[in-house]
């Protein structure tokens, strides 16, 4: 090249830089406007026809992002309690590479499951907190939730479905579809996740896949079929047959890592082919592709089968089911194959966001890693270096020590320190992007915030938060304890959205609410092991009111001299209960003619009425939908004051309360339950005997569903009581309807009861 070019090359070079710094060039070819004419001396034709072609020739789009993507599985497992999803998700840590060894639920080796980081979890041998791993399986990145299989940690699998893109939903091969893989599986629903089903514990005696895909079809309503079938049942399980490649696949050494491939074997061949057409025949009834080929009779090649049973599973419309036994080591392998070959890797999944400048307009996420920054918060824990927070990154990139804007507050946060986990372990990183599930420290905010990097401002929407069915009045044993006492219910209510604490202001207790008998349980002993709080638990006390049936008359004269100014005021007039529509609980009318009590002593004798009202005479609980009308009364030109006609107006309520026939009302619940239909007698009958009344029942598909009345003091202990009855398969909501009267002998116990506390106070 001759040393003018090269000269001229360099001014070129300059000048484009300028340019596209100044923006003008883009600006022009963005809005479609035709290139600038070509270039002035002093460049040559040579440089001006580089120049033009390169205008011409759009910029290449890099597109690698979405290859890193493809290899990328946010999966959580889930399932009933006791169906193994915690062994299943050690031997996926073990086979991958991320463990060095198996440990077994319980802890009975000293150790315990990896993902059961608790020391309760490993004592219980159940799954209290999600947690979150990661591993690699061949050129695939996997990050695992494993949930709670109990109904009291509801919420953990609720988030927990919130931010994954597909799910494995664990089923015993011997109890089948259970009350909280029903649960579950409408959690999934709800969310949209994808997911294959695991058929567990193929060696337990009565152990038959076949009865739980029909329960599958039946309770769940899925379109299923099995992808694989069984080389032998309880004590005889040794492999599995792969009905899309049509092998045989047995799993060697000590741990079942080495995996044999072989032909299938003779007894089996001819169950295996009708079982693989079963299975391209209910696929084909939801893909048009394969459908084609199935009708025109073609030969149908394991990887058209495999595209087809992808397709169909990442569109909601069919659930391949896998089988094994993840104690015994069999058939974990070729899930972990599942898992990459079927479920969706993040630009697979349709992910929407609320955005805030638009009046929550709802605004597609790319899942581009170059894109603005959005991230959703699903999960806070109280860790020892502060609160850690865990997040589902949709879009753009975090670095540590960048500023993020958390949406729902308006604050500016700075990420100190950024971490993957791998149960309670945690690996520092410096940079994490769309599609991931990291957490961070040092930043307080609250489950459900999005974060951005400031360039928009999109809000995730939030997980379903179910409302707590039971409470328990707590109080701590030591009074030296209430400060870290008051820590523990601060932190645990920030973990748990569905722990909830109040001050009940007329009984003075603490009440903690939850979602089952286990659940507040085990935030006692919690509060016992990590904050070292001795807490004493009772049932709580019923919020009951006390209420007039008639109407009756007062007319008392408060008349008190000591010396001095004395104390002087009458108040006359009657008592009577309001209307049942009233939406008043307490009024008070005038009714006074002429001047014969000072007006300025009015509204003392109303807050005398009020305060005698909070506090019936039956068993000391609020007065409600009572009317006091003062008609009369008489005032002391020297010893009236408000004082005197306060305490008339409190004695005058006292002296004709139970004149009015007054009544104790008690909350009573709107109780919904569903049970399946086989234990509807049971069901009712514990209703009759909670003194419940029933006002409407109806089925939905095998459940019954009965919606009653029941006193909330005949409602504690019930959650138990219905999975006693219903062998777990029952559930139920309630929410406050009113108060009622209660019957003549209930109020005779209650009465009883209060007259005995009353002596033993004196």
């Amino acid at each position: 090249m001759s040393s003018t070019r090269r000269a001229a090359n360099a001014a070129f070079q300059v000048w484009h830089q300028r340019s596209f710094s100044s923006g003008w060039i883009s600006a022009l070819l963005s809005r479609g406007n035709p290139p600038p004419p070509p270039l002035a001396a002093p460049f040559s034709p040579w440089i001006q026809a580089r120049y033009m072609a390169a205008l011409a020739r759009p910029a290449p789009v890099d597109q690698s992002w979405r290859d890193t993507m493809n290899k990328i599985r946010n999966i959580g497992i889930s399932a009933h309690i006791d169906s193994g999803k915690t062994t299943l998700t050690e031997r996926i840590l073990f086979y991958t590479g991320r463990i060095d060894s198996i440990h077994e639920v319980r802890g009975k080796d000293g150790v315990g499951a990896k993902m059961d980081s608790m020391d309760l979890e490993r004592e219980k041998g159940i799954t209290i907190q999600s947690a979150a791993t990661h591993c690699v399986w061949g050129d695939h990145q996997i990050n695992i939730i494993d949930t709670p299989g109990h109904v009291d940690f509801t919420i953990e699998v609720e988030r927990a479905l919130r931010v994954l893109d597909g799910a494995i939903l664990v089923l015993c091969s011997v109890s089948g579809v259970q009350s909280q893989s029903i649960t579950v599986d409408r959690q999934m629903k709800r969310y949209d996740v994808p997911r294959l089903a695991f058929i567990n514990k193929l060696d337990r005696a009565g152990a038959d896949p076949w009865r739980v895909i029909e329960q599958l079809r039946s309770k769940l309503r899925h379109n299923c079929a099995a992808v694989q079938m069984p080389i032998g049942l309880e004590g005889e399980h040794r492999g599995l047959v792969d009905l899309i490649h049509e092998r045989a696949f047995y799993f060697e050494g000590a741990h079942g890592e080495k995996l044999v491939q072989k032909e299938i074997p003779t007894e089996l061949m001819k169950e295996a082919a009708d079982r693989r057409r079963a299975l391209i025949e209910i696929v084909s009834e939801v893909d048009d592709d394969l459908a084609e080929r199935f009708v025109n009779d073609e030969p149908i090649t394991p990887t058209e089968l495999e595209a087809a049973i992808r397709r169909a599973t990442i569109a909601l419309r069919f659930t391949p089911v896998f089988m094994g036994s993840a104690f015994k080591n069999k058939g974990v392998q070729l899930l972990l194959n599942g898992v990459c070959s079927f479920l969706p890797c993040p630009t697979d999944v349709s992910n929407y966001a609320l955005d805030q400048n638009k009046k929550e307009e709802k605004v597609a996420i790319t899942g581009s890693p170059t894109g603005p920054f959005v991230a959703l918060a699903f999960k806070l824990e109280e860790g020892r270096f502060g609160q850690l927070t865990y997040l589902r990154i949709y879009e753009g990139t975090i670095r540590r020590g960048e500023n993020l804007l958390n949406v729902v507050t308006g604050k500016k946060v700075k990420v100190p320190r950024l971490v993957k986990m791998h149960a309670d372990d945690m690996e520092d990183i410096q940079s994490a992007h769309a599609g991931e599930i990291v957490a961070m420290f040092g930043i307080e905010c609250s489950s459900g915030d999005t974060f951005t990097d400031g360039s928009v401002r999109y809000t995730m929407t939030s997980m379903t938060v179910p409302e707590p069915v039971m409470s328990l009045a707590i109080a701590v044993s030591s009074k030296d304890a209430s400060a870290q006492f008051s820590k523990a219910l601060n932190r645990f209510q920030k973990e748990d959205p569905t722990f909830r604490v109040k001050l009940d202001p007329e009984s003075g207790q603490t009440l903690i609410s939850g979602m089952g008998e286990l659940h507040l349980d085990i935030y006692v002993e919690r509060m016992k092991r990590e904050y070292k709080v001795e807490a004493t638990v009772g049932k709580p006390q019923v919020n009951f009111r006390e209420a007039i049936s008639t109407r009756a008359d007062f007319n008392y004269l408060h008349k008190k001299q000591s010396g001095g100014q004395g104390q002087y005021g009458r108040v006359e007039g009657y008592i009577e209960p309001l209307p049942e529509d009233s939406e008043v609980k307490f009024e008070f009318k005038n009714m006074l003619v002429g001047q014969a009590i000072p007006n300025s002593y009015i509204p003392s004798i109303e807050k005398g009425f009020i305060e005698a009202c909070n506090s019936g005479s039956l068993i000391g609980h609020p007065v409600e939908g009572i009317r006091i009308v003062l008609t009369d009364g008489a005032a002391h030109a020297v010893d009236s004051s408000e004082l005197a006609f306060k305490l008339a107006a409190l004695y005058a309520f006292r002296q004709c309360y139970p004149a009015a026939d007054p009544v104790i009302l008690e909350p009573v619940m709107l109780v919904e339950i569903k049970a399946p239909t086989e234990f509807q007698g049971p069901v009712v009958g514990d209703i009759n005997r909670r003194k419940g009344m029933i006002v409407n029942s109806e089925q939905e598909g095998d459940d019954a569903v009965i919606t009653c009345h029941i006193p909330l003091n005949n409602m504690f202990g019930y959650s138990t009581s219905l999975r006693s009855m219903t062998q777990g398969k029952g559930e139920f909501t309630m929410e406050y309807y009113k108060h009622l009267g209660v019957s003549a002998e209930v109020q005779r116990q209650l009465e009883t009861s209060h007259k005995k506390g009353s002596d033993d106070k004196k």
